[in-house]
């Protein structure tokens, strides 16, 4: 039986239904060779050789089919259709000839197929080829670029910075984009500016809306309208006169439906429509396609094969009827730079099928299938047909001019099915209006805008009502006019918006960084790497993040360039298309990459830290309101300000230290979680300040007596501030709560004081009776006890506790979802851990992502969460030693050294830091 070799054992499983008894269809579990993570695996002197090892989890998979070509000379290849794929064929074939598993006349051959159904796999088992070698030469530049620069830039990032992880070709770029966003965003001026609307009414009493875009017979523009007082004259201006409509304008106009989705455009519309991050949207993809739902999922391409686009159309007719479907196919021009690692887009294998009909279990899955399956049908059907429409009204004596702006769906097409997205909210054009006729008159609307003029102010607004109605009022952010039905509202310009996961896949997408199969890794890495967190969705660089990505732009300018970074991917896509060698590519790049490490790597730490202190100068110190110097140190009034780094990252400390300990966020004055005064105590100072490991509220300041004062960490579960009581929500009277811990709340009968304190794990009680080694530890359900329980209720715990110290910490866990039994056998399931949900196989624990619910957990989407967990502890279950039957000790040899140099010490750092980069550019998602 020939031996078939796919990636997954999932895959593998489906596979094997469709080729029956005559083959052997294995899972080599993705990539099964590596470079070794020490330095020389790529050597530049050596014309750039790659040493590659088998990992320690693929020897039992290469062993296997090793056995399996034992009893049959033919191996079929059928790894991914893309560039990872062609890769993995490539190292089985080398791995296993190396083994002498593959002699001369073993049939070895290539096939693949974009879609697991049994056509596709039928059809490529009788279409065989041989392994691409210039999209595998592809992948060996790519893995040796990501190799130097993680070896080589990783170990000068943590020398010079304490705290920083590592560095990448992609993700360095990818974390610039979001950096200077935020640094946009602080350097914002919001300017104010005004609208006014008015509610008017048609002679047949319908109302509409509409804006005023003429004042004083000049045509507005946005900020034209620049205070309250200019707004209130408006309001006045147009409640003074009468209005009639000057025109109507109708304009038909229609709207065709997007390209079907490739890897970016999925993951953009799957984090707009769920918020589902990218990881999360491609591994959701690869379970669907593995199931062989939808077709492959990592492409740049959008066109559709034929007899797909037949079907959808059929499938079209079937469902909505003929009036749905155009007159001939739509054709989507493909965007990818380089054919051969493009594929059909991303479409459902069955196109009568929705995501009801396949009952599917998982929720990610379901949603996913189902965005794939209208965005499918959606691009074959009939284009939108509409009606906009344009009233413009006017004063008689042209001084105020109003305009209404609305539309009509005629035919609603594809719009039947679906609709993309939007990352920015659009001006609301969409409203219907009801039938208007030129020349007829527009009076003020009875019922008026009090309901929008009472939103303004339940949000808080200071809101100003006309002077006829009752006098100007300071600071507004609205103007009522009398009747109530003019309305005049602040606003300010918007800073550019955070990064959403979409729109940096789309702005990387734009400016050819990266490609599919990086896009979920990257943004994955610099979370992992604490260089970005994410709130409400939104990416938000750490101080750390900001730090390294300053330094790279000074010292490393060129490799963090979004052109040298889009050239080069376009270079890469030229080795894969066979027009460029790939060891000429990278002894280009080498050259100047290995020269600007070396003149780095002579800097000192101090050299470094001034170059960034000046560089960041107008975030770190802007102008301060009393015109002082924005470099002395508030609290002392005497040193100077400068940037500092320690392993958690950056801040900006006093020059007068240890006689001075103020510190700051290096997001500069004003920044959230900038220190505070609360408030007093007595004569003690309540602060609020901001440490290397969170927010924290302290009581006075260090002194030569008291060195280190009360402090309390801002209490948080999961991550996250407790409702109430976050940086923002933080009072004085919260502040003394907190500073009451460790609270005594009384002697034990049997002796010893019993406390109530906050710890790592959450609230708990503590007491140590006299004849005990050790204090008992119970935790409290609810954080609002610590201060609350009392003494009958805390030596009731603490009694539970004693008779049955198993149900605490250190008892067996009971899961709260079995989810079976492991590939390599052993149970699989979720439990609830101090940190959140897990999953658990053997000794491997894999937290579950934020916005994963445990009870929407399945093995398939476990494994991959397991795989990777395993891989960074270095491996998954571990063999124990077989015992060896000994009759007499033998001496221990002398040990030869008794401590590790310093050197050995600096090349197992540099090989950590270099790994964790260069393996993340370019990982393979399966």
């Amino acid at each position: 039986m020939p031996v078939v070799v796919v990636e997954s054992p999932a895959k593998a499983k489906t596979i094997n239904k469709y080729l029956g008894s005559d083959y052997t269809v294995l899972a080599s579990y993705g990539h099964v060779r590596d470079l070794p993570p020490k330095d020389g695996s790529v050597d530049p002197e050596h014309d750039f050789a790659m040493k590659w090892e088998i990992a320690n989890d693929s020897r039992k998979h290469v062993s296997a089919i090793a056995e399996a070509l034992k009893t049959d000379n033919a191996l079929i290849l059928a790894t991914d259709p893309d560039r990872e794929g062609e890769a993995i064929s490539w190292h089985l074939k080398e791995a296993l000839t190396k083994r002498r598993s593959i002699k001369k006349d073993t049939d070895v051959r290539r096939v693949t197929f974009n879609a697991i159904t049994k056509s596709a796999v039928t059809e490529a088992m009788q279409n065989p080829r041989e392994i691409d070698a210039p999209l595998v030469e592809a992948y060996l530049a790519r893995r040796a670029l990501d190799y130097l620069v993680g070896f080589n830039l990783s170990p000068v990032l943590w020398r010079k910075l304490p705290g920083a992880k590592s560095a990448g070709r992609v993700q360095s770029v990818c974390l610039r984009l979001i950096v200077e966003r935020e640094m946009e965003i602080e350097a914002f001026d919001p300017r104010e500016y005004w609208q006014v609307k008015a509610l008017l009414s048609t002679p047949r009493g319908q109302d509409f809306e509409a804006r005023l875009t003429v004042l004083g017979g000049k045509k507005l523009d946005r900020y034209d309208i620049e205070n309250a007082t200019q707004a209130e004259l408006a309001v006045q201006a147009i409640t003074s006169r009468a209005l009639k409509v000057a025109s109507v304008e109708a304009k038909p106009s229609s709207r065709n439906p997007s390209a079907p989705f490739m890897t970016s455009t999925l993951q953009q519309e799957a984090s707009r429509k769920f918020g589902m991050g990218a990881r999360a949207c491609m591994s959701a993809a690869q379970r669907l396609y593995e199931a062989g739902h939808i077709t492959y999922m990592r492409t740049d391409g959008i066109d559709m094969a034929p007899e797909a686009v037949s079907a959808c159309r059929d499938a079209i007719a079937d469902r909505y009827g003929k009036d749905y479907v155009p007159g001939s196919p739509r054709i989507y021009k493909n965007k990818a730079k380089n054919a051969q690692e493009a594929h059909e887009c991303i479409r459902p294998t069955d196109m009568a099928a929705d995501a009801e009909s396949l009952k599917l279990r998982e929720a990610d899955q379901r949603k996913l299938y189902d965005l794939i399956w209208k965005r499918t049908l959606a691009c074959q059907m009939e284009a939108a047909r509409l009606e906009r429409t344009t009233v413009e009204i006017a004063s008689d004596d042209g001084q105020v001019g109003l305009r209404a702006t609305g539309q009509v769906v005629l035919f609603d097409g594809f719009l039947k099915v679906y609709e993309e997205g939007r990352d920015d909210v659009a001006d609301d054009d969409d409203k219907r209006l009801p039938q208007i006729m030129e020349g007829d008159a527009a009076t003020f609307a009875k019922a008026g805008l009090h309901q929008q003029f009472s939103k303004a102010a339940e949000k808080g607004d200071e809101v100003v009502e006309s002077a006829s109605a009752g006098g100007m009022q300071t600071a507004s952010s609205a103007v009522l006019s009398e009747n109530g039905s003019v309305l005049a509202t602040q606003s300010f310009t918007q800073p550019p918006p955070r990064y959403t996961e979409a729109t940096l896949v789309k702005k990387m997408e734009e400016l050819g960084i990266g490609r599919p199969s990086t896009y979920a890794s990257v943004i994955g890495t610099i979370q992992d790497r604490e260089y970005v967190r994410k709130e409400q969705n939104r990416l938000i660089p750490e101080d750390k993040g900001r730090i390294v990505t300053i330094f790279l732009l000074n010292f490393f300018r060129k490799y963090v360039g979004y052109e040298f970074t889009a050239e080069l991917e376009n270079e890469l896509d030229e080795v894969s298309a066979g027009e460029m060698d790939y060891k000429s590519l990278l002894a280009k790049f080498w050259r100047d990459f290995s020269a600007a490490i070396s003149e780095t790597s002579d800097l000192r730490i101090a050299e470094v830290l001034d170059v960034l202190d000046d560089a960041l100068a107008p975030q770190l110190y802007p102008p301060r309101e009393d015109g002082s110097d924005p470099r002395i140190c508030p609290r002392c009034g005497q040193g100077r300000l400068h940037l500092k780094t320690s392993r958690t990252g950056g801040f900006v400390g006093c020059g007068n230290y240890p006689e001075c300990t103020y510190t700051r966020p290096i997001a500069g004055e004003g920044a959230e979680g900038e220190e505070k005064l609360l408030g007093y105590d007595d004569e003690d100072e309540i602060w609020l300040k901001a440490g290397r490991f969170g927010p924290y509220v302290q009581r006075g300041e260090p002194t030569p007596e008291v060195k280190k004062p009360p402090r309390a960490s801002l209490p948080k579960a999961r991550g996250q501030y407790l409702p109430g009581w976050s940086p923002d929500d933080m009072t004085l009277e919260k502040a003394l709560t907190l500073l009451t811990l460790p609270r005594e709340i009384g002697m034990h009968p049997e002796g010893g004081v019993i406390k109530s304190n906050l710890g790592r794990f959450g609230p708990y009680v503590v007491h140590q009776l006299p004849d005990e080694a050790k204090p008992v530890y119970v935790n409290l359900k609810e954080f609002q006890e610590v201060f609350e329980i009392g003494m009958n209720h805390a030596v009731e715990l603490l009694a539970e506790k004693r008779a049955n110290p198993g149900r605490g910490r250190g008892a067996a866990a009971k899961p709260i979802k079995e989810l079976g039994e492991h590939p390599d056998g052993g149970k699989v399931a979720v439990y609830e851990g101090r940190y959140g949900p897990y999953v658990k196989w053997e000794k491997i624990n894999a937290t579950l992502p934020k916005e994963t619910e445990p009870s929407e957990v399945t093995l398939e989407s476990a494994l991959p969460l397991i795989a990777e967990k395993a891989a960074k502890k270095g491996g998954g279950k571990k063999k124990a030693a077989p015992k060896k039957a000994t009759t007499a000790k033998k001496a221990a040899p002398k040990k030869t050294a008794a401590k590790k140099t310093s050197a050995s010490k600096s090349t197992s750092k540099t090989a950590a830091a270099g790994k964790a980069a260069a393996k993340t550019d370019e990982a393979d998602d399966a």
